[in-house]
């Protein structure tokens, strides 16, 4: 199933209010037009420093820590 831009966004925004609240969903935003954010390049650099160990391990502390609870927003 595809989703439109619209939803896609919808969605994102609303994942961005719960975890970060309004304010900081909305600062989080503001930061990556302000900054003119490249994700893609963002990735790049912050993998390519890193052992594919490493980010096994900090992806293995992650979900320890963060638990999945069955909480995905379904649109």
């Amino acid at each position: 199933m595809e989703f439109s831009t619209a939803e896609i966004m919808s969605q994102g925004m609303r994942c961005l209010m719960e975890q970060l609240g309004v304010v900081r969903a909305e600062q989080f935003v503001s930061t990556l037009i302000r900054e003119r954010f490249d994700y893609t390049r963002w990735q790049r650099e912050y993998f390519d420093g890193k052992a594919p160990e490493e980010i096994s391990r900090e992806a293995e502390e992650y979900e320890k820590a963060n638990p999945y609870q069955g909480n995905a927003i379904r649109v």
